[in-house]
Parts: structure tokens; sequence; C-alpha cells
């Protein structure tokens, strides 16, 4: 196997690799053996290395990737405690990289690690910013898709072209090559809440990112179970919406008033039940059903918004109703501020408009700072621990302490 090395800024010396390869994990431990002795087998005797970015996995997959340190010092984990999210984790393995050539790709064999070495070819010949290994280079059927599978893609991409202006042929693609400093100077403005990192990569590079791209079969996944559910799709609604605004919104607060939509249905739908029920009596029907959206909104944000600090256990009540008070704030400053603009400009949807705006952002702010955060226990106990105590990085059998800018609190 002959690799073309990039231009000279790439070549490894006797102690950086030629790529780094970031792996993003949960719940592979069946599948990461088999993943890094495939890209062992592809690159050869070419000087590389792999960042498995484990988050906390309940099966175990970080004691097998430190299994697989101790014999290859090659192999690095990062294991994220009180943290989760795809594009976090290799945000944070990326930035983690010894090389300035880094690649993602997923661990559960559907990305083929030989492709790595076209990609790398590619590379180096162009002298692009960023190789893209792409399902729909050639042909529009050539992933292994389920035909609604199939259809969920072919929609994601056109809808991330034609808003995000993205102009490649699968800008949510899970698998690419990238130089590193591209990275360290969109990371600032990155989302790392959100499943895409590809397609914010490419909005914040803008046109003057050289992208190029190599076709590759997505083939179907060796074990376990895919990440592909709904809540995987309420974060692609996430990401378009945010970035669609020149990202001028974070992506939690777009998913925190996303749900806040939601509330509003099933407070309208409580409040004709209720009124049916209890014979038109508004008050009492009007209570039920603000308490009740307020408490579908406070499960919806637990699972969606912030389930990388997810309350759990007991505190579940203590933060219900915690969150139903920082939203009777909200309510309050929704009708104060809906009442100035109202008596200044007399225009009711102006008045309106903005009491909405002010109400969900001061149940945005008050929520995130006096409900997950209060009880977010384990996050609290990573913020107490001395500088430099908490092991996040392993590899070759050695203990490594991520430092700053690599740990993302």
């Amino acid at each position: 196997m002959t690799l073309t090395l990039p231009q000279a800024t790439f070549a490894p010396d006797a102690d950086r690799p030629l790529v780094t390869i970031v792996i993003p994990t949960f719940n592979e431990r069946d599948n990461i053996a088999v993943i890094c002795g495939r890209i062992a087998a592809s690159l050869d005797r070419h000087p590389f290395e792999v960042i498995v970015v484990d988050d906390d996995s309940p099966d175990g997959t970080s004691a097998v990737v430190e299994s697989l340190a101790k014999a290859d010092s090659r192999i690095r984990i990062i294991t994220r405690t009180g943290r989760r999210g795809l594009a976090g984790a290799c945000i944070e393995g990326m930035l983690a990289a010894r090389s300035e050539l880094v690649a993602v790709m997923d661990a559960d064999l559907q990305h083929e690690p030989a492709t790595l070495v076209p990609m790398l070819d590619l590379m180096a010949s162009t002298k692009c910013d960023i190789v893209i290994a792409s399902r729909y280079v050639d042909d529009p059927d050539v992933a292994a898709f389920s035909s609604v599978r199939q259809a969920l893609s072919n929609a994601g991409n056109r809808l991330v072209r034609a808003l995000l202006r993205v102009q490649t042929s699968d800008p949510m693609s899970g698998f690419f090559l990238m130089r590193r400093s591209i990275l360290v100077k969109a990371e600032p403005r990155l989302s790392r809440d959100g499943f895409k990192l590809l397609a914010d990569i490419l909005v914040q590079g803008g046109r003057a990112m050289k992208i190029e791209e190599v076709p590759y079969v997505f083939g179907p996944r060796l074990t376990g179970q895919s990440k592909l559910d709904e809540r995987v799709l309420f974060d692609f609604a996430v990401l378009l919406i945010a970035k669609s605004v020149f990202g001028a919104l974070p992506t939690r607060f777009v998913s925190f008033a996303l749900v806040g939509g939601l509330g509003v249905i099933v407070h309208l739908a409580l409040l004709g039940l209720m009124l049916y029920v209890l014979n038109d009596n508004f008050l009492l029907s009007q209570t039920a059903a603000t308490l009740g959206a307020m408490t579908a909104n406070f499960f919806l944000n637990n699972v969606l918004t912030y389930r990388d600090q997810r309350i759990v256990g007991i505190d579940l009540l203590r933060g219900l109703a915690v969150f139903c008070l920082s939203c009777s704030c909200g309510a309050f400053n929704n009708i104060l501020f809906a009442h100035l603009i109202y008596t200044a400009t007399g225009i009711w949807w102006l008045a309106t408009g903005v009491g909405i705006l002010v109400g969900a952002a001061c149940n945005y702010v008050l929520s995130a700072l006096t409900v997950w955060r209060r009880f977010d226990k384990r996050q609290d106990r990573e913020k107490q621990a001395p500088e430099g105590d908490a092991v996040l990085s392993k590899g070759g059998g050695d203990v490594g302490i991520a430092q700053p800018p690599y740990v993302s609190r």
C-alpha cells in the first residue's frame, strides 16, 4: 500500500503522527476492537493515532479501549463523565490530537477504514482543507439504508444544502478528514449539543474552505443498536434553525424554545379537555392546563434539551418544582413587557411577540441556572475537583491529563 504524504507541513516528525482518527463511542464495546484493528491494517506502516472519546458507556467500552491502549501506544482514550453528545465528543477528541490532520469516523463499522487512504491521498494532492467521505458522490442510492432511512437522509441533505448553503453532496456525513487548524479556528462557534458536526464546520468555514469528496459505501452496523431515533431528528431540526439565523442563537436555547412551542400545544389541548370535564370552569381549567404544560415542558427539556445534564431519581420532583417557579418568573416578565410595549405602541402583535421572547429568554436563563445546573451532581463534583485530579485521557498503558482547552465543561 502506497500513501503519498501531504504537503510538508503535514509530514509527521518523530513525535507526531501523520493523522489522528477520532472515534466517538457510546455502548460500542463489541465493535471498538474490530474498528481499531481495521484502521491499523488499512494504514499499514503509516504513522497514525486513534483517540476514542467515550461518553462513559455503561457497557464497559472504556475498559475495552484501555486494554487495547496497553497493547498499542497508538490508541488513546478520553472518557467523558457528566457530558454527552456526539459533536462535543468529536470536538474534544480533535482538539486533543497530536497531528495536523484529523479524521472522524463511527465505531460501528458503517464507515470503512480503508477509505482513509484515498482521503489522505486526495488531501495531499489537492492541498484542500477537508475531505468528505460521501455516500452520494456517484450514486444517490449508494448508502446501505432502509427505504425510510434513505428518504430521511436524502431530505436532510437537501435541507442542509438549501438552508445553510453548504456546497457538498453529503453535508450530513459523519466520516471526514480535515486540518486540525481549521477546527481550532471554528471551535468557539461550534455547537457541542448536536449530532452532525460536519454541517456545522462547513457553515463556520464558509465559502473560503476548499472541499473535496471521495465515494464510499455505507455498510451495515456490525453489532449494537443504531443511535438514530426521535431525539436525533429533533437535534437536526434544532441545528437547522440555529444555523439558519447565522448561528446567532445557541442551539440549547433553540431546543428550549421548540419544547416551549410543544408546551403551547399541550396547554391548549389540556385547556379544552378540562373545560369539558369541569363544566366550563375557566379558572380551574386554566390552572390545570398551565401546570400540565409546565410539567410536560420540564420532562421534555430533561430528555431533549438537557439530556447531558439529565435529572434522575428523587431530584426530578424537586427539579420540577424549581422549574415551575422559574417559569412563573418568565410569565410575569412576559406580561410586564407585553403591557409596556402595547402601552407605548398600541400594536398588539408586537407587544405579544416581545412578551413571548422576553418570557422565553427568562425561562431559559433561570431554568439553566437553577434547575439542571443545581441538580447535576456529577458535573458539580467534577467542577469542585482540583485541576488535574480527574483522569480523562489514557493511552499506551499510561495515564495522561487532558488540559484545557481539551476539556469542555
